[in-house]
């Protein structure tokens, strides 16, 4: 019988079991064999006539039987006392299984799981291609943004919490009008000129401005009369103040079609004061910290933050009713995301380091408390098996090499009993053995 032959094929929960049992019976049932065929030999060699050759074969024959009993006693003794006598030392599984769990732990802890292993392993993992096949998927993709969007009403419940709005209220501020908003503001403008929106916003602006003229007409003109009356006297007030009023309006109406007019001066005007200043932004310093600044000021105001809050609340009830319709938007635009993000790490090698990189990073901050963990985990797991469950589990995995133990200790007693009692007879004639 090989020691070294391949062991079967493996098989499945009790069927894998049973099929161990077995193999593990044929072997206790070879080298139980071996030792009672060192026993047979010892007895048949005394009834042998005298001589070199039957000495040799009965000093061997007890030096393999000696070695069998002993490699025998050892075995047995890792998994129950020998002949079921209680003696010391014996029915060492059982009875360490607490301690040999933590030093089984610590032993994974301290040399599976260290951060080269770890980082090794990782590096052979594709952890962008298992990602961006799964976020490919619109199987496994469909759900996910489900289960996304379904967290979705808690979270902003969340954020909607009093303090979380308090803090939220002095970090954005801070965050928008920090040093990097004016350059942020900047980047926007020139983003708008750059596309020719800028002047849609001055136009914009012109429109709602003739309708609050329009709409403030009366009350405009009565506030010039009465300022006309104030600074030329009643009279002059009462002659011409009418007359100024009307022509006053008149001029800025009329100013004010002129600027609708893509060649406008006043528009040529807006334009190259928004290019200045876009310059001036992104090449001061100063600038670009007075326009955070600006930005910081305003964001703090109360009347702002009231209607930030009062646009949060309308969003988030939009939001919520969203979310939990199967068809809304918001799934959608989640399952458009991963899926976004599956194709980046398909086609960009730069984001498939960065998320590998991640990983590693987030492995190795994990990595100290993890290795305590695992180490904790594999002996409260080891201590709280059953005894004899346990001795069974080992000696199913290891008893089969267990026995060529006891095979081989009756062997090279045998072997190196007859070899010595030759040696030793040759060397000083007859002696006891």
């Amino acid at each position: 019988m090989d020691a070294s032959s391949p062991p079967p094929a493996p098989l499945a929960g009790d069927d894998a079991d049973r099929a161990a049992r077995r193999t593990l019976n044929r072997h206790k049932a070879f080298a139980g064999g071996l030792l009672l065929l060192m026993a047979g030999l010892t007895l048949v060699s005394y009834a042998l006539p005298a001589g070199f050759a039957t000495a040799v074969l009965q000093a061997a024959a007890k030096a393999g039987f000696v070695g069998g009993i002993a490699d025998w006693f050892a075995v047995t003794a890792l998994f129950r006392h020998p002949l079921g006598l209680p003696i010391p030392h014996t029915a060492i599984i059982p009875a360490q299984k607490a301690r040999l769990g933590r030093a089984l732990g610590r032993f994974v802890g301290n040399h599976v799981f260290t951060d080269a292993e770890v980082r090794r392993m990782i590096g052979r993992i594709d952890l962008a291609g298992i990602v961006a096949g799964f976020l490919a998927d619109p199987v496994a993709t469909r759900p996910a943004a489900e289960g996304l969007a379904a967290l979705l009403p808690r979270l902003l419940g969340s954020i909607e919490d009093g303090r979380a709005r308090r803090l939220l209220g002095r970090i954005v501020p801070r965050v928008l009008g920090g040093p990097a908003a004016g350059r942020v503001a900047a980047g926007a403008m020139r983003k708008l000129v750059e596309g020719g929106r800028h002047q849609e916003v001055f136009g914009f602006i012109l429109v709602r401005l003739k309708s609050v003229l329009a709409e403030r007409e009366d009350a405009l003109r009565r506030a010039i009369e009465e300022r006309v009356r104030e600074q030329g006297g009643a009279l002059v007030g009462w002659a011409l103040g009418a007359s100024i009023a009307r022509r006053v309006l008149t001029q800025v109406n009329a100013e004010l079609d002129r600027m609708e007019g893509d060649g406008s001066d006043l528009r040529a005007a807006f334009d190259e004061w928004m290019r200045r200043e876009i310059a001036r932004i992104e090449e001061d310093p100063e600038r670009a910290a007075e326009i955070g600044r600006a930005l910081r000021r305003a964001l703090a105001h109360d009347t702002v933050q009231g209607w930030v809050r009062d646009v949060w609340s309308r969003l988030r009830v939009a939001l919520e009713a969203d979310a939990v319709r199967p068809n809304g938007r918001t799934i959608a635009v989640l399952e458009g995301a991963l899926a976004n993000l599956g194709t980046l790490l398909l086609t960009d090698p730069a984001a498939r380091l960065r998320l590998q990189r991640a990983a590693e990073g987030v492995i190795a901050t994990l990595l100290p408390s993890a290795q305590a963990s695992v180490a904790g985990f594999i002996a409260e797991v080891v201590a709280n098996w059953d005894a004899a469950t346990i001795t069974e589990k080992l000696e199913l995995r290891v008893g089969r090499d267990l026995q060529y133990v006891r095979v081989n200790g009756t062997l090279v007693g045998f072997l190196v009993g007859g070899a010595l009692y030759a040696v030793l007879r040759l060397l000083f004639g007859p002696v006891a053995f």
